[in-house]
């Protein structure tokens, strides 16, 4: 250990303390005595970083694992604080100024908790969210609103938050029935794109089917980018049962046929069922 970076393995007794222990960190690693990879580092080269430890969090959540949570959310601090020093080399913001604004935003956004205006449900409270949003980025046109929901954002969740948006001001069916006959529409219409063989207009309408689809999630309560992970996991399970069976029986999967697969997926989903 060199001697002059020894307080760097001294734990922060306080939460300011091991905030700056953690800041005091990435400044070596990114000075020129430090690491050359953090040292070549942009807000974009580390984008997906970002991405990735959120995912890594909502995956720990999900499993109610919190030891693996805690590690989780340092790795999110860590990218937070990051982007802070990249941002403060280039004179334009630091970890200071990014805690002071979104205390600023807090105290905006909660008017019923800090400006004693009561406000009497959640749903109210949510409203209230919403219009000081609004005007905190002057979004003077609906379409404006739509076009605020990240293109970085899943798929799936974009086009769910894009469809929510749009039924708040009227711009809905009224019925399920008829989000489920869009299905139908998209499914057909995909169906003879699909026999021309245009690529581009099959891109197309796929991604209507999956619009329409995410539209009928919206209608029954259901979060479109939860349950598409349900099955992905759920499809996993079933395959895992077909490839344990086949080794039992001696056979490896590329020596089957699929119609021996088929059999044991219909097995493995009365095993889920039972």
């Amino acid at each position: 250990m060199k001697e002059k970076y020894a307080k760097y393995f001294k734990k922060g007794k306080t939460t300011e303390e091991a905030i700056k222990r953690l800041e005091d960190i990435i400044s070596v690693l990114r000075s020129d005595e430090g690491c050359p990879w953090d040292r070549a580092q942009t807000h974009k080269s580390i984008r997906s970083c970002l991405l990735e430890e959120a995912y890594e969090a909502a995956d720990a959540i999900d499993k109610e694992d919190f030891d693996n949570l805690e590690e989780e959310l340092g790795d999110i601090l860590l990218q937070v604080i990051f982007h802070a020093s990249l941002a403060n080399d280039e004179h334009r913001f630091d970890l200071r100024s990014i805690a002071n604004r979104e205390c600023d935003k807090m105290l905006r956004r909660h008017p019923h908790v800090f400006l004693n205006k009561n406000t009497e449900s959640v749903d109210k409270a949510l409203e209230k969210w919403e219009n000081v949003k609004r005007n905190e980025r002057g979004t003077s046109t609906h379409t404006e609103t739509l076009k605020n929901v990240p293109d970085a954002l899943p798929a799936l969740i974009r086009s769910y938050k894009i469809q929510k948006k749009a039924a708040e001001v009227g711009f809905d069916w009224k019925d399920v029935r008829d989000a489920f006959s869009k299905i139908k529409e998209e499914t057909s219409e995909l169906l003879e794109i699909y026999q021309s063989g245009e690529a581009t207009r099959i891109k197309e309408e796929v991604g209507d089917l999956l619009f329409a689809v995410v539209n009928v999630a919206r209608f029954l309560g259901v979060n479109p980018e939860e349950a598409l992970n349900l099955t992905s996991s759920k499809f996993i399970d079933r395959f895992a049962f077909i490839e344990e069976s086949s080794s039992v029986h001696g056979k490896r999967l590329e020596e089957m046929s699929l119609e021996e697969m088929d059999k044991l997926w219909e097995k493995a989903k009365l095993k889920q069922n039972l």
